[in-house]
């Protein structure tokens, strides 16, 4: 997994890579131009399509290849949307170092953490090969389908989650620096996240389930009130 301990702020200068487990793929995408094709291809086409409609026959189509040449990569779709969730998290990882580095106040990290976490993502041009705008609407839209499922126990034992597991206790250190005795940390950073996500994914298709207010982010709002208020001591 892509390492952020002991990381100080002269070496976030240098260029960074976002390493995914191996059990994650077949081959590693970020290897050959071809595998950068079909992670670049594939996050457009998720986006487009939807993870039901998406197909290795389109992705071939799509990046001017085979689907043999794909299933050299990733064994099926479902892997393709493991490892996808499995780089967000752990670029959101990285995210969540740069933006608590040298910051004292644990009530400002945890500021700082819900903003990252429940915000509206945008392009990051350290790594021009994913479009992270469109990979979070993905991971939005489809990402509980690699968990909600009947193999979540195996997967699990083969690290698929831990990038995610890692940014949520993070999150639930600085919860814990700041009131000690709070006995749900690890609840309430998942249900935020969890939360964050479907209330991106109704204010954009349906919004009599959330509330949109002009003028103001109401998704990181209502999340910083949510977990200042459940933390107090």
């Amino acid at each position: 997994m892509f390492a952020l301990n002991n990381i100080t702020s002269r070496e976030m200068s240098t260029p960074v890579s976002i390493q995914v487990s191996q059990n994650t793929y077949l081959k590693n995408p970020e290897t050959s131009d071809l595998g950068i094709k079909i992670i670049s291809g594939s996050i457009d086409l998720l986006d487009e399509l939807g993870f039901e409609q998406f197909t290795f026959k389109k992705l071939a189509t799509y990046i001017g290849s085979t689907e043999a040449s794909i299933y050299r990569y990733f064994e099926s779709k479902n892997q393709i949307l493991v490892y996808l969730t499995s780089w967000y998290w752990s670029w959101i990882d990285y995210q969540l170092l740069l933006c608590t580095l040298n910051i004292e106040s644990p009530e400002k990290k945890l500021e700082n953490s819900i903003n990252l976490l429940t915000k509206i993502v945008e392009q990051d041009s350290d790594f021009s090969f994913v479009d992270e705008v469109k990979l979070n609407r993905i991971i939005n839209a489809d990402s509980s389908k690699i968990y909600l499922n009947k193999n979540v126990d195996l997967d699990n034992s083969y690290g698929y989650f831990a990038p995610y597991k890692k940014v949520v206790q993070m999150v639930c250190d600085i919860i814990l620096e700041i009131n000690p005795n709070y006995k749900y940390p690890h609840m309430l950073i998942s249900t935020m996240i969890e939360g964050a996500h479907h209330q991106r994914f109704f204010a954009e298709h349906l919004p009599r389930l959330t509330d949109v207010i002009k003028g103001e982010d109401s998704v990181t709002e209502f999340y910083l009130d949510m977990v200042f208020k459940s933390i107090e001591q």
